[in-house]
């Protein structure tokens, strides 16, 4: 596979797994947020599976789908505070734990599909 190709396979999956954590985490009223309680559930199982079918993919390895999909978790939380922080500038004065506790669900949901994609991978022999 191409780099140019594979560079855009990388991106259209960041883009995809931000959105899909991000749409239904940035709906919770900010006063009700708990995380990692949040973000833990069906999105991330939707990321796992996006990481798993960027390992099906030849030339992608294990690490840069595990990485780039996992880091889509701590980006769609960064994204909420610097939205928030624009109306309200006191409203995340906790911030860099907000993203610090995205960060480890984030990549555990990357690196388990990457992980379960390889093995798919090698099993199947494509």
């Amino acid at each position: 596979m191409k780099p140019k190709c594979k560079k855009i396979l990388l991106l259209s999956a960041f883009v995809c797994s931000f959105l899909i954590v991000g749409l239904p985490y940035w709906q919770i009223p900010y006063a009700q947020v708990s995380l990692p309680n949040a973000i833990w559930g069906v999105p991330l199982l939707i990321v796992s599976t996006i990481a798993a079918a960027l390992r099906v993919v030849p030339g992608i390895r294990l690490i840069s789908a595990a990485l780039v999909v996992g880091a889509s978790v701590p980006a769609a939380v960064l994204a909420r505070v610097v939205f928030d922080v624009f109306s309200d500038p006191t409203s995340h004065n906790l911030w860099p734990f907000e993203v610090a506790l995205s960060v480890g669900p984030g990549l555990l949901a990357g690196f388990v599909g990457a992980l379960a994609g390889g093995v798919i991978t090698n099993r199947t022999g494509t």
